[in-house]
């Protein structure tokens, strides 16, 4: 299956809403702890030109003075794509353009790392970033400040995930424990969900259901919530043997979700039945912290860790054989 070394660690890896084989992936020198940071474009290629030919291709590179913690797609322009930098700044990229031409805008609010980022899938003209200063920011690329500043939780937010459904809400996860669903019309939280024990890393909607929020902890855990009725968990998905670091919905699968974590492993689950893991993929062999499922292409996974692999395949192969 296609697979793309890094010169830095893998932080985060995010298939294009336009292109069916381009990803982009965020990277940090050092395991982010300290040095510079590069965003990768990546397009798969349909065939290997040659036995044992590369079957990625990179299309473009953009290095910054630190570490890439978190990357997505404009949902309003095959060419845009934002970075969170762990010097706390939000950098607009143009793949159009040159690196020379690169960021085409940055954006500096936040006083510590910002940690995610994610753009609006209904408006499509606003992004929210996540911030160990334990705020998150509304944006939008017509303005050079923050539209509104949302500040509740009481440690860093690691996750911040717009509503598949609704334009105006999105939820959040946190080292506070807690995950926080929001209207961005509302200068507080409509909800307050004690999820884990332990840290939050990563929280994501369900595409299919609008009620449905997955969240993933430190405590190895990844839980599955109806926000209508949060008093107890829909499901608790116990498979991973460390922290669970990202956790995603599949754009075409109800009840499907795929998980990434410390124990180096790729996870994917079917919350709906009994026995949910439905397969393990231990091809990274450092700590593994960025999937997701490609919104064109049904069943189609990358993933990308601290081993600096970016691994793209499909669901029920060897992300490790060669194509």
């Amino acid at each position: 299956m296609p697979r793309f070394k890094t010169p830095f660690s893998g932080y985060s890896v995010r298939f294009s809403p336009f292109h069916e084989g381009r990803l982009l992936v965020a990277t940090s020198q050092n395991f982010g702890i300290l040095g510079n940071g590069r965003l990768h474009v990546l397009d798969l290629l349909p065939s290997a030109p040659a036995p044992g030919a590369p079957s990625i291709a990179e299309l473009a590179a953009f290095d910054t003075a630190d570490g890439v913690y978190d990357c997505c797609w404009s949902e309003s322009h095959d060419s845009l794509a934002v970075a969170a930098v762990a010097d706390g700044s939000l950098k607009l990229w143009d793949v159009s353009l040159p690196p020379s031409a690169n960021p085409v805008r940055s954006f500096r609010e936040h006083s510590r790392e910002a940690h995610a980022v994610d753009w609006n899938p209904v408006r499509r003209d606003s992004f929210l970033s996540a911030s160990w200063d334990d705020s998150l920011k509304l944006w939008t690329l017509d303005r050079p400040a923050s539209l509104r500043t949302f500040r509740e939780h009481s440690y860093c937010v690691y996750a911040v995930s717009w509503s598949p459904r609704h334009g105006d809400v999105f939820a959040s996860a946190s080292g506070d424990r807690t995950a926080r669903v929001w209207d961005v019309r509302d200068p507080t939280s409509t909800l307050v969900l004690p999820a884990h024990e332990h840290e939050i890393l990563s929280c994501d909607w369900n595409k299919y259901n609008e009620c449905c929020l997955a969240t993933a902890s430190v405590d190895k855990f990844i839980r599955v919530w109806d926000i209508r009725a949060p008093a107890k968990p829909l499901a608790n998905l116990a498979g991973h043997g460390y922290a669970v670091r990202r956790v995603r919905f599949s754009p075409h699968r109800e009840s499907i979700l795929l998980s990434c974590s410390y124990d180096m492993t790729v996870c994917m689950w079917d919350y709906r039945v009994e026995d949910a893991l439905i397969a393990r993929y231990d091809h990274h062999t450092e700590f593994a912290v960025g999937v997701d499922m490609s919104v064109l292409v049904e069943g189609l996974v990358a993933s990308t860790g601290w081993d600096e692999l970016v691994y793209v395949w499909q669901h029920g192969t060897d992300p490790r054989a060669m194509p």
